[in-house]
Order: structure tokens, then sequence, then C-alpha cells
């Protein structure tokens, strides 16, 4: 007893005993927060299959501009790239939350999706 297993795109086909595939794999309707990353790292907007907002999704801001009125003079250099990586909800009413940061629970879901 086993599992074919075919994997996208190309259809490249294996064969993996039961024990082997059930000790390594486990079914979920959707994946684990690690992938979800991932898959924000390859330009992919996520999310929860589990929010309640309606079209709410986060990306992975690689650059923000941002204008402030703070005084920023304790900052040695101003210039070039400053700031880091940041994900960014794209909340329920159409605005843009900078610095999503996770809950316990999101990162132990695994009803993560990539939204298209």
């Amino acid at each position: 007893k086993g599992y074919k297993v075919v994997y996208p795109p190309d259809g490249y086909e294996s064969w993996s005993p039961k024990d082997v595939f059930e000790a390594a794999y486990r079914a979920t309707d959707g994946m684990s927060f690690g992938l979800a990353i991932e898959a924000a790292k390859m330009g992919k907007k996520i999310a929860r299959a589990g929010w309640n907002g309606k079209g709410m999704f986060l990306f992975l801001a690689t650059d923000i501009e941002f204008h402030t009125e703070a005084d920023l003079s304790c900052v040695s250099d101003l210039e070039g790239d400053l700031t880091l990586p940041a994900f960014v909800m794209k909340t329920a009413d159409d605005h843009f939350c900078v610095g999503w940061l996770a809950s316990q629970t999101d990162l132990l879901a695994d009803d993560w999706k990539i939204v298209e």
C-alpha cells in the first residue's frame, strides 16, 4: 500500500509507501504560516480563510516610503534605503496597515491561502 504523487507543473510522478507518506504529511485545508511566508517572499498576496474581513490580505513590502513630522535628526544618515521589509495588511475598509504582526493563532493556523 502506498501513494502515487504527481507534482505540478511538469507532472513528475513518484510513489511513496503508506507508512512513510503518512509520517511525513498530514491533511490540511490550507497552508501553514511558514509556507504562507514563503509565498509572500515570492510576491504572492496571502490571507487566512478564517479572517472575518472581506478582501483582507497581506503582502510583503520591500521598500516603504513614509512621511512624518517627527524630528529624525538623530539618525546619522538619512540617505539611501532605510526601510526594512515588512508585512502590510490590506484592511477590509481598503486601507494599508504597515508592520502587521501575527497573533499566536495566526502563527499556528493551517488555513493560510494565496489570494489571486
